[in-house]
């Protein structure tokens, strides 16, 4: 098969792609789009009640129609994009974000606003998948941590910006601008898609695995559905354990046809390599932890300190402004490469694990435990993460790259949600086993409350609660980086053996 001079199929030249930075904001453009999108939706939500009548089934499909179906097709589009070129599915990957948006913006009932969420969804699998692979494709050896670390700030800035800037929208603008505001610079960066960004493929051409995807979508959209709907339903109820039985079953089957054919989807030699198998394992608990612990933290401020939501976000930015200072400046990838990435990794997530155990264990209504705890989850996951994401990007063969991005999505994906539902789940029984008055949540026993003692009883209850699933979360996030750590050493040895 015969490519395009422009056209890159491996591992790029040794001086990497003369346009590689300007791409690099070109793609962390596309990034921040998406994940600003996600964050300020929750922001919305109280107008997206009022204004179109939505309960809260509605609400939450709004939410999970785009979580449930870019979750799902994270790997499929990472084999597309290897396959028919990730310069095209990266472009495709916009123009469908920026479509949905714009049917988001004007829908007029909460079914549109579902679908075109859920429309959004597949472009976000798109982008998600696919701006990693490129980034992986221009950048030399040496220049990808960096890169990498980049694409992660973005990732942190977009978390940490998207409240605040749909606060700003909401009190200058109707509901559907937060999705119309995607529209322009989806446009913008379509166009220096085009323009600048290198198309690159497999060269071998492998044949589509087809019912590798299907199985794939089936069983990861299964997966995270029942991982979100657990701690609302119970996890021994039928909804839950329906989907999660039908999600072992499927990648069940998934796997085993994975290994029979001679053109995977997904290389299930890949988890042979220890290098890869450890960083997934750290890249899950990392993504448990960071995640469910900023959703238990939001609560925690404005429930038990008393803040409002927007200075609640101001607050919690810390975090991420720790995590862009520290990689845009490049000193996270000196320390990585310094410490080599065993090391880094491991010593990354102990430092997070000692930022959650502090805000745990200081005095709950004081925020200084709280910002110190914020500082060292930022500079923990500032090394710890892009160090995690180019272990797996590194340990994939370059013609793969695009599945490589799938695979570190899906461990975010996987990671996030279960981070939510287990610390979510951990806070919520400790809280109902502790409150003097019969409520279901927070804001109910508050209101159930009789007087001012009950009330202070309720909040200790719940900071209690809040005290046990950081902790649990710390324990797990050190845990991780002790055996992703551990993995990689071995990898090394085995390597230089």
């Amino acid at each position: 098969m015969s490519t395009s001079p422009q056209e890159k199929t491996l591992a790029p030249a040794e001086d990497g792609h003369p346009q590689r930075w300007l791409i690099l904001g070109v793609l962390c453009l596309a990034v921040l789009t998406v994940v600003l999108d996600n964050t300020v939706l929750n922001v919305a939500i109280p107008s997206l009640t009022r204004e179109l009548d939505a309960g809260t089934s509605d609400i939450q499909w709004m939410i999970n129609a785009y979580s449930l179906v870019q979750s799902g097709l994270l790997l499929t589009a990472g084999s597309a994009a290897d396959r028919y070129g990730r310069k095209k599915m990266l472009a495709a990957g916009l123009a469908l974000f920026g479509v949905g948006s714009l049917v988001a913006g004007l829908a007029d009932s909460t079914g549109q606003l579902i679908a075109a969420r859920a429309g959004m969804g597949v472009g976000g699998a798109l982008l998600m998948t696919t701006v990693l692979a490129v980034a992986i494709q221009i950048f030399t050896p040496e220049e990808q941590p960096k890169a990498i670390g980049i694409w992660a700030a973005v990732n942190s800035l977009g978390f940490a910006a998207g409240p605040l800037l749909g606060g700003f929208m909401l009190n200058h603008f109707w509901w559907g601008a937060i999705f119309l505001i995607n529209i322009p610079v989806a446009v913008l960066a379509l166009v220096a898609v085009i323009v600048l960004v290198p198309e690159s493929k497999n060269p071998q051409g492998d044949r589509p695995d087809l019912l590798g995807a299907v199985l794939s979508t089936i069983g990861m959209a299964a997966l995270v559905y029942a991982i979100i709907s657990g701690p609302e339903h119970g996890w021994a109820s039928g909804r839950v354990l329906v989907t999660a039985t039908v999600a072992v079953v499927v990648l069940g089957v998934f796997a085993y046809w994975e290994s029979r054919i001679p053109y995977p989807m997904l290389d299930l030699h890949f988890f042979r390599n220890r290098q890869f198998t450890g960083a997934i394992a750290g890249g899950v608990l990392i993504t448990f932890g960071m995640g469910g612990s900023l959703f238990l933290l939001t609560q925690h401020m404005q429930f038990v300190l008393g803040y409002e939501p927007l200075e609640a976000g101001l607050r919690t930015a810390p975090l991420a402004l720790m995590i862009v200072a520290l990689n845009f400046t490049g000193v996270a990838a000196k320390v990585a490469a310094r410490l080599g990435m065993p090391l880094a990794i491991g010593l990354g997530m102990a430092v997070m694990a000692c930022g959650l155990a502090s805000i745990a264990l200081m005095p709950s209504g004081d925020y200084t435990g709280t910002l110190l705890g914020l500082v060292l989850i930022g500079t923990g996951a500032a090394v710890a993460s892009p160090a995690m994401s180019h272990a797996i990007m590194s340990a994939i063969p370059p013609e793969k790259a695009g599945v490589g991005g799938g695979i570190n999505g899906m461990v975010a994906e996987f990671g996030t949600g279960l981070g939510v539902a287990v610390l979510g789940a951990l806070l919520n029984s400790r809280f109902a086993a502790l409150i003097p008055v019969v409520a279901a949540s927070l804001p109910g026993a508050l209101a159930a409350a009789g007087s001012a003692g009950e009330r202070e009883r309720v909040l200790e209850a719940f900071s209690s609660g809040l005290e046990t699933s950081l902790l649990v979360g710390a324990l797990a996030v050190l845990l991780g980086g002790l055996v992703a750590g551990a993995l990689l050493r071995r990898a090394e040895r085995a390597d230089t053996a």
